[in-house]
């Protein structure tokens, strides 16, 4: 039985309203090496993009957290996503997740949540975080994993900020949770059959 040794491929599908979570999915997709999709403000994607989806190894979810949870957009996405559910396309994928809001809570943990149960429902295997917080006195906007989730990356950018006024600490927070799931991706790989 000859096992894998090919880098996992990785794919990053998500929604952005202003361009906040693009520069999230930008940083992810650049870790980990993925491709990425951009959920339309329609809430489509293409036939090939869910070709892409099929095909990858990993996918990363992302959305702005809009009313305690993610956008319309990804929900509709989502609800879309019942058509590789019944065929069991994506089970067995590495999964992850990322959001955005305005607020400092903001009701992020929801939308990472509801990512989670998605990758459940697809029988996926979730990777969470592994940078600690940055929660003592000395601590600065600036700083890896600002937020304190564990889950996924989260960001905070005021309602009046721009995309390229984003903390480069948010940003980079989620540069490295990309490259750890493209690594922990590749190593369950390298495990599995090649005919699997």
């Amino acid at each position: 039985m000859t096992q894998r040794n090919s880098p996992a491929t990785t794919v990053v599908i998500y929604h952005s309203g202003y361009g906040h979570t693009e520069r999230m999915a930008d940083a992810i997709a650049e870790g980990a090496g993925a491709a990425r999709i951009g959920i339309d403000s329609d809430g489509n994607i293409t036939e090939k993009d869910w070709e892409t989806l099929s095909g990858a190894d990993a996918i990363v979810f992302g959305s702005p957290t809009y009313m305690g949870g993610p956008s319309w957009q990804f929900k509709k996405f989502a609800d879309a996503s019942s058509q590789p559910w019944f065929k069991r396309q994506w089970q067995n994928k590495i999964f992850g997740g990322f959001t955005n809001s305005a607020s400092v809570n903001g009701d992020k943990l929801n939308t990472l949540k509801y990512f989670f149960l998605l990758a459940g429902q697809h029988g996926g295997i979730w990777i969470n975080m592994d940078i600690k917080p940055a929660n003592v006195k000395a601590s600065k906007r600036d700083d890896l994993n600002r937020m304190g989730s564990y889950i996924g990356p989260m960001a905070q950018t005021p309602a009046d900020a721009s995309p390229e006024e984003m903390s480069t600490g948010d940003l980079e927070t989620a540069r490295l949770y990309g490259e750890r799931v493209a690594m922990l991706a590749s190593q369950f790989l390298a495990g599995r059959p090649a005919n699997d």
